[in-house]
C-alpha cells in the first residue's frame, strides 16, 4: 500500500514511546466500554424486537370474532361444534352475541368499522330452512351456496398478519362446521335427496361456501411494507437531512451570526419544506404502485397530509436528541428509536404482550392508526387518540427545539469567545518565550564581554560566577517551564469546553458547498 500511499508512515511512533504509553490505557478504557454498551444496547433492542414476536400463536384467542346467527337452525349448531373442536389458544375466539343486539348484517359492518372486533361471522335468515328444501331437490335451481356463512373483516389493518389469523383459520371452521353438518343432520338429509338429482347431491356434499366481505381488500404486494420499511426510511430520511442541515448551520456559523429568533422562524421553515415534499413524494409511490388497489384521490391527500405530520414530527425529535442528549449516545437513541417505534406497527397489539401496549404512545403507531383509518373509508375510527399523540409530539417538539435555537446561540458565542481567548493566550505565551529568549542572549553577550574587561580577575572567582550564572538560568528556565505547562493546560481546557459546547449533533457537508 505504500506505493499508493507512501508518506502513510512517516512521522509516526514506536509501540514503545512515551506518548503512546500514556495513552494506550485510555483508549483501550473507552474501546472497551463502547464494544459493551454497543453490544448491550442492539443486545437489548433484538431481545425487545423477538419479544414481540414471541408465543403470538398461543395469543391467537386475543382476536376476537363476533357470532350472530341470524338463521337459529341446524347450520348454526354445526358452527357451534365444530367451534367447540377448534377452540384454543391458538385460534380466534368466536364471542356469540343475541340477533336483537345487531339485528342486521349492517349492524355487524359498523362493529367491525368501530374496531371492536376484528370480523363478524353470521347465518343467512333460512339458510336451514333452504338447505334442506335443495338437498330434498325443491329449489336446487335458486339455491346459493355463497348465502349461507358470511364473515366480514376489514383486510386493511395488518392485512398480512391478518390474512392468516382471520380469513384462513374462519375458512378453517367453515370446512369443520360442514363435517359437523353431515354427523348432525347426514342421515336424515341424506335420505330426502330424490333419486338421481345430481344437483340435490351437488348440495348435500357441498352445502356452503364461505363468503367474505372485505371492507377494504388489500392484497397488492406493496402491502407487506406499509407498515415496515416504508416507515423506516421516513425516519432515516429525517436523520440524514437533518445532519445536512446541521452542516449547512456549522459552515456558515448561522448559530453565531443570526438572531435566535430568526433561526427559529428559517429552520421550521425548512424542516416543514422538506417533510412537506418529502412526504408527497412517498405517498406519490405508494399510488403508483398500489396496483388494483381500490384507493381515491381524496384518501391520496389524506394520506399526504398525515405522512408529512408524522414526518415533521420525528424531525423535531431527532433535533431534540441532538440539541439535549451528548453527541456520543445520539446514534443509541437513533437506533433505539427506530425499532421502538417499528416494533409498534409491525403485528396488532392483540397478538403481542401486554407490554408492548405502551406503543399506543408512539408516533408511528398513531400516524398508522390514522393510515388505516383514511385507507378503509373510515373503518378504525382511532383518530380520537392517534391524532392527539401525533400533535402532542409536534408541539412539544416545537418548544424544545426552539429553546434548543437559544441554547445553540449561546453555546456558540461562547465557542467563539473561548477560541479567541486560548488563541491569544497561546500568542501571549509564545510572545513571551521569544522575550525570554531574546532577553537571555543578551545578558549573555553582556556578561562574556564584562569578563573579557575583567581579565585580571582570579580564576576561582570566575568559576563562582559562571556557577551562579548557570543556577540562574537553570531556575528561570524551570519557571519558563512551568508557565508555559500551566498555559498549555488552560489552552487545552478551553478547547476542550469548545468542543463540548460545539457539538450540535451528526453535522454533514453539503453536496457543491466545497468553496
Amino acid at each position: 500500500m505504500n506505493k499508493f500511499y507512501p508518506r502513510a508512515g512517516e512521522n509516526k511512533l514506536s509501540i514503545s514511546h512515551p506518548e503512546i504509553a500514556a495513552v494506550r490505557p485510555k483508549f483501550f478504557a473507552a474501546a472497551l466500554l463502547n464494544f459493551v454498551l454497543y453490544i448491550l444496547l442492539f443486545f437489548c433492542l433484538f431481545c425487545y424486537l423477538y419479544g414481540s414476536l414471541f408465543q403470538q400463536i398461543p395469543r391467537t384467542h386475543n382476536v376476537h370474532i363476533l357470532w350472530i346467527d341470524y338463521d337459529g337452525g341446524i347450520i348454526g349448531d354445526a358452527v357451534r361444534t365444530a367451534y367447540s373442536s377448534l377452540q384454543s389458544n391458538q385460534f380466534p375466539a368466536l364471542i356469540e352475541k343475541a340477533v336483537s343486539q345487531f339485528p342486521t348484517p349492517g349492524d355487524l359492518r359498523e362493529a367491525i368499522c368501530r374496531s371492536h372486533y376484528w370480523a363478524a361471522l353470521y347465518t343467512s335468515p333460512g339458510a336451514s330452512v333452504n338447505l334442506a328444501q335443495a338437498i330434498a331437490g325443491s329449489n336446487t335451481s335458486v339455491y346459493n351456496t355463497s348465502d349461507v356463512l358470511t364473515f366480514i373483516w376489514n383486510e386493511a389493518k395488518y392485512p398480512t398478519s391478518m390474512d392468516g389469523i382471520i380469513s384462513t383459520n374462519l375458512h378453517t371452521l367453515s370446512d369443520a362446521a360442514r363435517i359437523s353438518y353431515i354427523a348432525l343432520n347426514g342421515t336424515s338429509a341424506f335420505l330426502t335427496i330424490p333419486p338421481n338429482n345430481s344437483a340435490a347431491i351437488s348440495v348435500f356434499t357441498n352445502p356452503w361456501t364461505l363468503t367474505a366481505i372485505n371492507i377494504k381488500p388489500t392484497i397488492q404486494g406493496t402491502r407487506a411494507v406499509y407498515n415496515t420499511i416504508s416507515f423506516v426510511l421516513v425516519l432515516i430520511e429525517d436523520f440524514f437531512f437533518l445532519a445536512t442541515l446541521n452542516g449547512l448551520y456549522v459552515q456558515f456559523k448561522i448559530f453565531l451570526k443570526i438572531s435566535p429568533g430568526r433561526i427559529i422562524i428559517v429552520r421550521d421553515f425548512i424542516s416543514l419544506t422538506f417533510t412537506m415534499v418529502s412526504a408527497l413524494v412517498n405517498s406519490a409511490a405508494i399510488w403508483a404502485f398500489k396496483a388494483n388497489w381500490n384507493v381515491t384521490g381524496g384518501q391520496w391527500a389524506l394520506t399526504w397530509l398525515t405522512l408529512w405530520l408524522y414526518a415533521h414530527a420525528n424531525f423535531l425529535i431527532f433535533d431534540t436528541f441532538t440539541i439535549w442528549i451528548p453527541l456520543q449516545f445520539v446514534s443509541m437513541a437513533l437506533v433505539t428509536w427506530i425499532v421502538v417505534n417499528i416494533t409498534s406497527i409491525v403485528f396488532p397489539f392483540s397478538v403481542m404482550s401486554p407490554f408492548y401496549r405502551w406503543g399506543y404512545a408512539l408516533p408511528t403507531h398513531a400516524a398508522y392508526e390514522i393510515l388505516t383509518d383514511i385507507w378503509s373509508g373510515g373503518c378504525n375510527p382511532h383518530l380520537s387518540y392517534a391524532l392527539p399523540v401525533l400533535f402532542a409530539y409536534e408541539v412539544v417538539g416545537l418548544i424544545l427545539t426552539s429553546i434548543g435555537a437559544y441554547k445553540r446561540c449561546h453555546n456558540a458565542v461562547i465557542v467563539d469567545e473561548t477560541t479567541k481567548e486560548a488563541m491569544r493566550l497561546q500568542v501571549e505565551a509564545a510572545l513571551k518565550a521569544e522575550r525570554r529568549r531574546s532577553s537571555l542572549a543578551g545578558q549573555e553577550s553582556h556578561e562574556k564581554r564584562a569578563r573579557r574587561t575583567h581579565t585580571g580577575e582570579s580564576s576561582h572567582t570566575t568559576e563562582d560566577a559562571g556557577t551562579l550564572d548557570q543556577s540562574n538560568d537553570a531556575t528561570e528556565d524551570e519557571e519558563d517551564l512551568e508557565e508555559l505547562e500551566d498555559v498549555d493546560t488552560r489552552i487545552e481546557r478551553m478547547r476542550s469546553r469548545a468542543s463540548a459546547l460545539s457539538n450540535i449533533g451528526p453535522a454533514f457537508r453539503l453536496i457543491g458547498s466545497d468553496d
